[in-house]
């Protein structure tokens, strides 16, 4: 049986598949990176709280290690007169910083002479590592239980107690080793350390932090019930490579989770305990706005479907209207009536038709037009205006295409969390504003500037070949004094640094225009390292 459709039904009809397809074509293109984009975003967060729980672990233990080398240059220790003298002054210390559970002060034996509270005095811990590795040189060691202090110090929680030991040795005037000064560091300022970075991250759900020991890859910090067991994960051997970012895994309990990883190794003297640093968050808790995301694309494509049928309807409609109207001016000649044929000046169904199809073209216009905004919206910072690391992946895959050579400089700011924490949020996106602007001055027509995370930005400027070393090396110079220039916050005067790693890019080389950028975050990574402040380029 033949069913006919009359051209309203079909248009309307058309209509709603164009627009489906064009959804689907849509989401496909634009959705996925965005969900990409997200993804990578989320991941990041869990990267930067990692090396933020880091940052936090060795600014403490800096300070622990520093005190003690510092108290054990006082003449009160290098030159005794008195074993009280000697407590007094330990007990006072203990009193200012109570993370030291236990402070002593041995001859050149190992027998205690002078300590905290006298526990211990008179004890022979010669044989203990916390004397026996500072007979040359300072002492950390890693976490451990409480062997001689167990039933000596409060204990008020009943838990077994774990200390971390800092210790160095004691050298006279004459520089002969007259003993060694020994501190227990209470396990508990870790927990501490671990309260407050849950309180930062309070408003995401289900949050987790470890700290592992390098020495059996063993839980020294986490959730109770796993404290002592061995991880084998893809995020702790990245981290013990020296890598800092996030990856998707299985952990030993079967669940699948977003894990951000960093390596804790020390800060200025302080060597640090290589202990690595994970941060993880189920994949279904994580992941939960990209999920919002997809709820979001689904709906909207519904809604613009709906939309465009019931647009093609009534537009179909105005269409064939005035067909209909000779249609049925000649059915009624037809059959003997007298009607007059409808006037249409020129030829009125191609004018009527005409009209329409403008009518549509320009809804289709304006349809097109917001498509095109919300793309150059998910191109662009919206704090700085700059490019975002899907601008910055467009413009490397046509830039590669044009050019065989490029210098990338890969930015971070120093002292930017000191903004943020002194003079307020707004202030710091003030800050980020201003630095935008000064390294916009370095960029030319068809060179890139993006910001790719809080306070990175990456730059990527074209040489001629036999320029890019000498150039390269004075521009990042010239970033570098820029963006260390004083800033005017909310009525206050403010000051930044930054470390800047750099790589060159050729054609010619086996390296992609994307490794290179990983190059030029390695080299950042030994900004850090080397003290901040100043460019380092990598060398292969």
């Amino acid at each position: 049986m033949h069913v006919s459709l009359s051209l309203q039904a079909r248009l309307a009809i058309i209509f709603a598949i164009t627009t489906t397809l064009l959804i689907l074509i849509f989401s496909i293109v634009y959705g996925q990176r965005s969900i990409n984009q997200m993804e990578n975003e989320i991941g990041n967060s869990l990267s930067d709280t990692a090396y933020m729980m880091e940052n936090n672990l060795n600014q403490y233990m800096w300070s622990r290690y520093s005190e003690t080398i510092l108290l054990s240059g006082l003449p009160t220790i290098r030159q005794p007169d008195s074993t009280e003298e000697i407590e007094d002054l330990l007990d006072q210390l203990q009193s200012t910083i109570p993370s030291f559970s236990w402070i002593g002060f041995t001859d050149q034996n190992g027998t205690v002479l002078a300590a905290t509270d006298s526990i211990l005095k008179g004890a022979d811990i010669s044989a203990r590592p916390v004397y026996k590795e500072a007979l040359e040189k300072p002492f950390i060691g890693d976490v451990h239980e409480a062997v001689l202090l167990a039933d000596l110090l409060p204990n008020p929680t009943g838990e077994a107690m774990k200390f971390v030991d800092i210790s160095t040795p004691i050298y006279d005037y004459d520089d002969q080793f007259i003993g060694v000064l020994a501190t227990h560091l209470s396990w508990e300022w870790v927990k501490e350390v671990e309260s407050a970075m849950l309180d930062a991250v309070k408003n995401r759900d289900s949050i987790e932090f470890f700290i592992v020991s390098k020495i059996d890859n063993a839980i020294i910090l986490g959730p109770d019930e796993m404290i002592g067991q061995t991880l084998q994960l893809e995020s702790i051997d990245l981290a013990q490579t020296s890598q800092h970012g996030w990856v998707t895994e299985t952990w030993p309990d079967g669940g699948d989770y977003v894990t951000g990883y960093m390596l804790e190794d020390g800060y200025n003297e302080y060597p640090g305990m290589e202990w690595t640093i994970l941060v993880r968050q189920p994949i279904e808790v994580a992941f939960t706005p990209i999920k919002k995301l997809m709820v979001f694309f689904i709906i909207a494509g519904i809604m613009f479907v709906l939309l465009f049928a019931v647009l093609g309807w009534f537009l179909a409609g105005k269409i064939a209207s005035p067909l209909k109207n000779l249609a049925t001016a000649a059915d009624r000649l037809r059959f003997g009536e007298h009607v007059q044929i409808p006037h249409y000046k020129g030829i009125s169904e191609l004018e009527t038709l005409s009209a329409s199809l403008r009518k549509l073209i320009a809804n289709l216009t304006k349809t097109e037009s917001a498509l095109e905004e919300m793309e150059e919206v998910a191109h662009k910072d919206e704090l700085t205006g700059l490019a975002n690391r899907y601008a910055l992946e467009l413009f490397l895959h046509k830039y590669t295409q044009k050019y065989d050579r490029a210098i990338v400089f890969y930015i971070d700011l120093d002292g930017f969390k000191a903004v943020n924490d002194t003079l307020g949020h707004l202030a710091g996106d003030q800050l980020l504003v201003q630095v935008s602007a000064r390294l916009k001055e370095s960029v030319g027509e068809e060179e890139m500037i993006a910001r790719v995370g809080g306070d990175e930005f990456i730059v990527v400027l074209h040489y001629p070949i036999e320029e890019m070393a000498a150039k390269g090396k004075r521009m990042g110079e010239t970033m570098l004094s820029a963006i260390s220039e004083p800033y005017w916050l909310n009525g206050q005067s403010a000051s930044v640094s930054c470390s800047i790693g750099a790589a060159f890019w050729t054609e010619s080389s086996a390296v992609s225009i994307e490794e290179t950028i990983k190059r030029a975050d390695d080299s950042l990574y030994q900004v850090k390292k080397q003290g901040k402040n100043h460019v380092h380029f990598y060398e292969a």
